[in-house]
């Protein structure tokens, strides 16, 4: 079909060679090269446990001794909704940023959400093991660890360890695993075997869902192999290099989430919407407009197509449009979003606008905000909208501030008096109570920018500053660096101007993400491929003495943009296997020919402190095994002496000692005075059984002695009335 923004291939030609010549040809060298943080290699989380001498149950499962495969079917192993979660000192800046992101997901696509912990019996402590390893389910044990290692600061590697945390096993161990993929066992490295061993439908449970290539708890093709050949191989071969996939939950991974903890909606999710339903998701049309939104599968003077099936299939697909061509000078038309109920306090809307319309026509962004003062609500501006009209669907984010019931309201405005051939679309909107992306860097014909960029030729996207001031930039390879052919390499690059003021450098502890997005019209489907870097203000340039984040005036290399003015770039810090060609062409992170990049920089140095621990905690370290105890609030405990780390609280007006309790042993009385083991209610079952048994045996053998005795008179009888009848000579 013919797709707005198209080019001829003489043209696309050009736009390639504009990106290289004005970002990467004839630059002089770097002062510092390039730091790759996975050197190079793309590992998968066994591999990383692998390289780390780790041998644990299906690579990244820690077992603890009473732990058994069916240990965790049933509720008790449910970990509650809001989970509790200390980070501790020993990981790293990093991946302390990338697991809050990760919660982020939890809270958008589940009913599962992350809480610091504040005494709770059972919580996870996650720390910096020497790889990427957790427990599956809760197991009661107070403090439970989860690893998030050296190269596990991957969104997509802490959401797979979070999942075995909250229950889940691996794909492959399912018991109708042989249905779909063929084990090469002679392919597995010696003393592997057992990772591959699947499990009845007794001790695992698939909770109803299908087999699930695309699954994150997959494992690769490639996993535990003893050469080069792979160890598993999909029945149908489209999907052999699916498997293994770690960029987001897959939409079963999600189903089955939703299952087990019975989900019914997203913690941070509010609404989406791609208005392939007639009841157009709930919108109405604002009252007192003049005008309406049309929900249309083409319009006048454009689009030909939705967003949500552009470059899929033709005639097909729905978008709200409001012709300004045929509008009057003033006409407004009112969309309204239907009555949303926030909890955080803070939004993000997300929408793609195609505007044809005259040149001063206006799309505007409103919420209608319910109260008691205000019942039939009352509207107040956010934003308008900028951008000349362009041929082509555009992505937007709006922040929003609402706390109470409200609706996001678009208002068109036909402007002008002159004449308009089209006007204004919206498609695929998405609200979210999440934080919007700060910048969007959009590269037209990728699927050819990709196909046609030499080998270790890189592009760049346009510098973009922070809230803090500080400017960077994505430095991307659409051919990979050398060596890595079929890859797309990311790396970010901090910026600096003659003139700049106001930063601190080296740069401290700002986390720059690099998101490729996958351009899915549901918020919670999306399987987006994402990176995060932190500048360390104290990491040196190898073999140098210069600090890598320093001012690009000093470390880095002077450049000239594509409007000639000129900037320094420092040196660039990111990933060769940021994703490869093939998962870049699946899904849709490509549409229409273009890729969207989502790019942030945020400020994590409140990370660098230790995260606060509940109050009755001791300042060196959260407990082991025991849960927390509440402190006295008043001082009626004073004359109260608690043995064995016990605590005296008020309870009900009365002071009281509340015991600690471990994994394998209690303390109790008044006091705390005495102590209970597992091995003492073991014994005294024991005892308890054998007497029950002991009595059981008395009873049974006075029972059998009675009836015998009863018996024995019982034929004593018999026989004399015998001998009396033969006496008086009756038959």
């Amino acid at each position: 079909m013919d797709m707005a923004g198209r080019k001829s291939p003489g043209v696309l030609v050009l736009h390639i060679l504009s990106l290289l010549c004005a970002t990467s040809l004839c630059l002089p060298t770097p002062k510092i090269l390039d730091y790759d943080v996975d050197g190079g290699r793309d590992l998968d989380i066994f591999d990383i446990n692998e390289e780390a001498g780790l041998n644990l149950v299906e690579g990244d499962i820690v077992l603890d001794k009473r732990q058994t495969r069916n240990s965790i079917i049933g509720d008790e192993y449910r970990w509650p909704t809001m989970i509790p979660y200390y980070m501790e000192d020993d990981l790293e800046i990093n991946a302390k940023g990338v697991i809050l992101k990760a919660f982020e997901q939890y809270r958008l696509k589940s009913c599962i959400d992350f809480k610091p912990w504040s005494g709770e019996a059972n919580y996870i402590s996650i720390f910096k093991g020497s790889g990427c390893f957790s427990s599956v389910g809760n197991r009661h044990v107070g403090k439970q660890r989860l690893s998030i290692g050296t190269n596990c600061d991957r969104i997509a590697t802490i959401e797979h360890e979070f999942l075995h945390a909250l229950g889940f096993w691996h794909e492959q161990s399912r018991a109708d695993r042989d249905d779909y993929v063929k084990i090469m066992w002679d392919r597995i490295s010696e003393g592997k075997e057992h990772n591959f061993n699947t499990y009845d439908d007794t001790t695992s449970s698939s909770l109803g869902v299908p087999y699930d290539y695309g699954s994150m708890m997959h494992y690769s093709k490639n996993a535990f192999r003893n050469g080069t050949e792979p160890t598993i191989v999909t029945k149908i071969p489209a999907f052999s290099d699916v498997i293994g996939q770690r960029m987001e939950f897959s939409d079963s991974d999600l189903l089955k989430l939703h299952r087990l903890y019975n989900c019914t909606q997203g913690s941070t999710f509010l609404d989406s919407c791609d208005f392939e339903r007639e009841n157009i998701c709930g919108m109405v049309q604002g009252q007192g407009d003049k005008a309406d939104w049309v929900r249309v599968a083409k319009a006048a003077g454009g689009p030909d197509t939705d967003y949500s099936n552009l470059g899929k299939c033709t005639g097909s697909g729905y978008f709200m449009h409001f012709s300004t061509g045929t509008a009057n000078t003033g006409d407004t038309a009112l969309l309204e979003s239907r009555l949303l109920y926030p909890i955080r306090g803070y939004q993000c809307l997300q929408f793609f606008y195609y505007n044809s319309a005259g040149a001063s026509d206006t799309l505007k962004i409103y919420v209608r905000e319910y109260d008691k003062a205000n019942p039939n609500g009352k509207l107040r501006f956010i934003k308008t909208i900028d951008g000349s009209p362009q041929e082509l669907w555009q992505l937007h984010h709006v922040s929003l501030d609402t706390k109470t019931k409200f609706r996001v309201v678009f208002e068109g405005t036909k402007v002008g008096s002159g004449s308009s051939a089209g006007g204004l679309s919206l498609d695929d909107i998405n609200l979210s109570e999440t934080t919007c992306p700060e910048f969007i860097w959009r590269v037209k014909n990728f699927s050819h920018v990709m196909d046609n960029t030499p080998a270790n030729t890189a592009i760049y996207s346009p510098p973009f500053t922070s809230k803090e001031g500080y400017t960077f930039q994505m430095k991307l390879y659409p051919n990979g660096t050398e060596g890595y052919p079929g890859e797309l390499s990311a790396y970010a690059n901090l910026v600096a101007r003659e003139g700049d003021t106001g930063q601190k450098w080296p740069c401290p502890w700002k986390q720059m993400t690099m998101m490729l997005m996958d351009q899915n019209p549901h918020i919670q489907k999306r399987m987006s491929n994402q990176r995060s870097v932190t500048t360390d203000p104290n990491m040196k340039a190898s073999g140098s003495d210069q600090f890598f984040w320093d001012d690009p005036r000093k470390v880095g290399v002077e450049v000239t943009d594509v409007d000639g003015s000129k900037y320094f770039r420092g040196p660039g810090y990111g990933t060769a296997v940021y994703l490869t060609h093939l998962r870049a062409k699946s899904r849709d992170f490509i549409k229409g020919g273009d890729a969207i990049f989502l790019l942030t920089m945020e400020d994590v140095s409140h990370l660098t402190e230790s995260q606060p621990l509940p109050p009755s905690q001791p300042p060196s370290h959260p407990p082991t095994t025991t849960p927390h105890l509440p402190t006295a609030t008043t001082d009626m405990c004073n004359h109260v002496e608690c043995e064995n780390g016990g605590i005296c609280v008020v309870d009900e007006g009365e002071p009281t000692c509340r015991c600690m309790v471990g994994e394998d042993y209690w303390y109790y009385g008044d006091r705390c005075q005495y102590v209970g083991t597992l091995w003492d209610k073991t014994v005294l079952a024991l005892a308890s059984s054998l007497s029950v048994l002991g009595v059981m045996i008395v009873i049974t053998i006075v029972s059998v002695c009675c009836v015998r005795m009863r018996y024995k008179k019982r034929s004593k009888s018999h026989s004399m009335i015998m001998e009396n009848m033969h006496a008086n000579g009756k038959p």
